[in-house]
């Protein structure tokens, strides 16, 4: 089991993409670190993919919100964006069945942030089945088919692949931005929320590059 560990973002990382001008200005081990084993990737082949491993009750993947759906909204149709919730055990897994199951019910795209604001805003623990359950209700879910879905053998299989998925990625802690399932940025990497988009929109350059040769 991962240790939970929560990134502390104020005054680390010495590089911010102000002075990096591209790709080619990052550097591994500093701006981002590279995975010993690269992880499949879970799109085709013409595809660059960039998977976020968050939590729910992540104080700082709350605050990325704002800058990193800004920058999914402006992504070329070459790069295919996709959420994975991190399993690290109690609160971290029922979240993530929470969120497979709203996957299940076709509402994750409409709860996810209500979700985070749920516990960051008004101080909700959203981890028994009754309380999701009266969550999902709110987009017009019955208590029954939320259940259904909370404790269904499909959505039990999502979370154990998000957490081989995770282990894979080597990942220790939240927020973390890993692109084409080689290459990893964090708050520490990338010295601050904020810039954790713009290196992994220079770390896809590179692979859009890479892939041109």
């Amino acid at each position: 089991m991962f240790k939970t560990l929560m990134v502390a973002v104020a005054g680390i990382g010495l590089s911010t993409l102000s002075t990096l001008g591209s790709a080619a200005d990052l550097v591994a081990g500093q701006d981002y670190t590279v995975l010993d084993e690269p992880v499949k990737t879970q799109v085709a082949d013409d595809k660059i993919e960039v998977t976020e491993a968050f939590w729910y009750g992540c104080p700082h993947c709350y605050a990325l919100e704002d800058s990193l759906n800004a920058w999914v909204a402006e992504l070329p149709d070459d790069v295919a964006f996709q959420r994975m919730p991190a399993t690290m055990g109690g609160a971290w897994n029922r979240h993530a069945t929470a969120f497979y199951a709203a996957q299940q019910l076709e509402i994750q795209q409409q709860m996810h942030g209500d979700f985070f604001d749920a516990i960051h805003e008004q101080g909700d623990q959203l981890t028994a089945d009754e309380d999701l359950a009266a969550f999902f209700g709110q987009y017009g879910v019955s208590e029954q088919d939320a259940l259904d879905a909370l404790g269904s053998f499909g959505v039990k299989s999502q979370v154990n692949r998000a957490h081989a998925r995770m282990r894979n990625m080597q990942l220790m802690g939240v927020p973390a931005l890993v692109v084409d399932g080689r290459f990893v940025v964090t708050p520490s990497t990338a010295g601050s929320l904020e810039n954790m988009p713009q290196i992994a929109d220079a770390l896809v350059d590179q692979v859009r590059d890479e892939r041109a040769e």
